[in-house]
């Protein structure tokens, strides 16, 4: 009877890990510098779930295997008078859709 409640338990912490990462996601979508000041832009974070399975020991279920972060090109914009455009122009954005990310929340929640 608990097995069931903790699956159902496990994948609602997983998913609320996913939806503060998107959360972030939409938070750094303007973000054009790092932490250090320099003009890299925020890349776009993802969650990687994975089951647990009974006979490891582990309650069955799923749980968060890491967090990692999407790979694509960065967004560019024509911007000339931004500070962090390049001498053509340009300023690198995140990779980051909001149309992307609400539909992964509506998918989360």
């Amino acid at each position: 009877m608990f097995d069931v409640l903790d699956i159902g338990a496990s994948g609602l912490l997983a998913q609320r890990v996913r939806m503060d990462t998107i959360a972030g996601n939409v938070l750094h979508m303007n973000t054009t510098r790092n932490e250090r000041g320099e003009p890299v832009p925020y890349r776009r974070k993802f969650v990687v779930f994975e089951p647990t399975r009974a006979e490891r020991g582990q309650t069955p279920g799923v749980r968060v295997a890491g967090i990692g972060e999407d790979r694509s090109p960065f967004i560019r914009r024509f911007e000339p008078s931004h500070p962090d455009a390049d001498r053509d122009g340009y300023v690198q954005y995140p990779n980051v859709d909001l149309a992307v990310e609400m539909v992964n929340m509506l998918d989360a929640s």
